[in-house]
């Protein structure tokens, strides 16, 4: 098993996905750094129980071991919030699944162009993505003016 081989601090996931009224939400923030002697996954949460409760930890294990597919690493939680009704383990578990997924980009071991996939993760280094960016590469026909006249290829 590998290890994460730099820290990448500061990863912010934030899950908002409305179905209908209401859908899964999470939010955390977190600091990914290289592993410890027992190699694996440590997660240490340091977010008090009133911005994340603790049955919602096993999910947020989960999505982060998903994420980050074999790659050992230790986590700190160091920020998150919930919401008493949008909140679920499907939630965290997307959240998680994102952390892990910004901390291998981070590290340079996922290519950059990966960034593009993750909606809700942010963290120092991330180009953000400019008002009508198409991670496709297509350009947007939105907006533009086409000549209608019946003597136009248009």
């Amino acid at each position: 098993m590998t290890g994460l081989p730099v820290p990448v601090p500061d990863v912010c996931v934030r899950v908002k996905l409305n179905i209908g009224a209401c859908g899964p939400y999470a939010h955390i923030v977190a600091h990914f750094e290289p592993p410890g002697p027992d190699g694996g996954l440590e997660v240490l949460n340091a977010v008090p129980k009133r911005g994340l409760p603790p049955e919602y930890l096993p999910a947020l294990r989960e999505g982060l071991l998903e994420g980050l597919d074999g790659v050992a690493a230790a986590v700190l939680l160091t920020d998150g919030t919930y919401h008493e009704v949008d909140s679920s383990e499907l939630g965290y578990r997307i959240a998680g699944r994102q952390a892990g997924r910004a901390a291998l980009i981070g590290a340079g071991l996922l290519p950059p162009e990966e960034a593009d996939s993750l909606r809700w993760a942010f963290w120092p280094g991330r180009l953000r993505p400019w008002p009508g960016h198409r991670p496709s590469g297509r350009p947007s026909r939105r907006g533009q003016a086409r000549d209608r006249s019946p003597w136009s290829n248009g």
